[in-house]
């Protein structure tokens, strides 16, 4: 990879999930969430990211949702499943990008909000009007994600120096 090809985020929020009498962390994906997931796959595969790396949240409704997109993708990334991304800030989830390889190039990260959401907003120090207006709209509803871009290694990233340059969400 050239130093002088910006790198790639996609920040992913888990479909909507059901609320049966379980853990937190173990709740499945709706009827509905399948849907969108595989929907939310393949506007991914539309983007033209060629993804070197997933990060999923081990939560059951995040890996549910990563393998029902990722079906809809032409290349399958490596995907690790990280603890740390569940319940994770801002900060915190900017930590765990920080530990990410430099020869990864687009990263994709399956969480949840209100982390994803936060990060998206405090990484885009600038945006493209559109995707910024779209995302001020709608918010982070369950199956949006938003698609960033930085200069630099990944332990250079921090707040403000991505440009947000896409957003999608489902239509409701």
């Amino acid at each position: 990879m050239s130093v002088a090809e910006p790198r790639r985020i996609v920040l992913f929020r888990h479909a909507k999930a059901d609320w049966p009498q379980v853990t937190d962390h173990e709740r499945p994906l709706a009827e509905r969430g399948r849907k969108d997931a595989a929907v939310a796959g393949r506007k991914l595969a539309d983007s033209g990211i060629s993804f070197d790396l997933a990060l999923c949240s081990t939560a059951t409704r995040t890996r549910e949702t990563w393998k029902l997109a990722v079906h809809e993708l032409p290349q399958r990334p490596k995907t690790v499943y990280e603890e740390r991304i569940y319940d994770a800030s801002p900060g915190e989830l900017i930590a765990v990008l920080n530990e990410i390889p430099d020869d990864v190039q687009n990263l994709i990260v399956v969480g949840h909000n209100p982390g994803i959401q936060g990060l998206a907003e405090v990484l885009s120090g600038s945006a493209e009007a559109e995707a910024r207006e779209r995302m001020s709209r709608r918010g982070f509803p369950t199956a949006a994600f938003a698609v960033l871009s930085f200069d630099g290694s990944w332990k250079s990233l921090e707040p403000g120096v991505a440009t947000l340059l896409d957003y999608w969400a489902p239509s409701e």
